[in-house]
């Protein structure tokens, strides 16, 4: 009996969003599979877009990822803008968005309701931003506490205080992504390793708030390779997301979190 190849489903589908992450050096070759989790979800998003710095693009890509390209996957070369290359070159890639971007990291394997998750919170609230993970931003009379302090959210109540944590997934809604189009990238002077934070206060500042998508935050399984480099170890331990707060959260930034502290 000759040998029929069964080929592999596309990675995209029929469901109204775009999702968008990036990967750098070492973690490319491992990033198809937090791609293939996504890919074998029980809805799959409209577009897929693996973004790259175009050194790394130059580079070459490995087999695992061209797979992905010829079942869909969108690979395409963007200027080094670090972590932010899972958002801001897609959001200036169209002047008027429809749809609205899921964010995803290159370094966790998602469950198969992932983004069926996210959307339905998504069609049921479309003015907010959903987390699958979040944490609450804490204040003090001098500002806001160190990162390390914050709690993670166990709720599903939607406030500023909810800052969400790209690891889990995040749905931004279309009208926002226009607001972080004309926010520029002023990102790589004052937070060029926090992503969350850049996002987070531009929202606020649009008037967009964010809620958890259920008052348990899920526990997903990180590659334990790409981990080695990943920037939250930096972020978290060595103070970094601190020093980027307090450069990015003004005056009125603080005075919107603390009424709504209060309320």
């Amino acid at each position: 009996m000759p040998f029929r190849r069964i080929d592999a489903p596309p990675v995209t589908g029929d469901a109204p969003c775009v999702v968008s992450l990036t990967s750098y050096g070492v973690r490319i070759a491992t990033a198809h599979h937090a791609i293939e989790s996504i890919a074998k979800g029980s809805v799959r998003p409209a577009r897929l877009v693996l973004w790259l710095a175009h050194d790394d693009l130059a580079t070459g890509l490995p087999e695992s990822l061209l797979r992905l390209r010829r079942r869909g996957l969108e690979i395409v070369g963007c200027d080094d803008h670090r972590s932010h290359k899972k958002y801001y070159p897609y959001v200036r890639s169209i002047v008027r968005h429809r749809l609205p971007l899921v964010t995803a990291d290159d370094d966790t394997l998602y469950p198969s309701d992932w983004l069926e998750r996210l959307l339905r919170a998504h069609r049921r609230a479309p003015e907010l931003v959903h987390a699958q993970r979040a944490r609450r931003v804490l204040l003090d009379e001098t500002g806001m506490r160190p990162y390390v302090e914050w709690p993670l959210v166990a709720d599903r109540a939607p406030s500023p205080l909810v800052f969400p944590t790209g690891v889990g997934g995040v749905i931004y809604p279309a009208p926002l992504l226009a607001e972080l189009r004309s926010a520029g990238d002023g990102f790589m002077q004052l937070a060029p390793s926090a992503d969350d934070a850049w996002l987070h206060v531009h929202a606020i500042r649009a008037g967009f708030v964010a809620r958890q998508v259920n008052s348990r935050a899920p526990r997903y399984y990180s590659l334990k390779r790409a981990q080695l480099n990943a920037l939250w170890i930096r972020n978290r331990w060595a103070g970094d997301n601190d020093a980027q707060l307090r450069r990015l959260y003004g005056p009125a930034d603080l005075a919107l979190l603390a009424r709504a502290r209060a309320a």
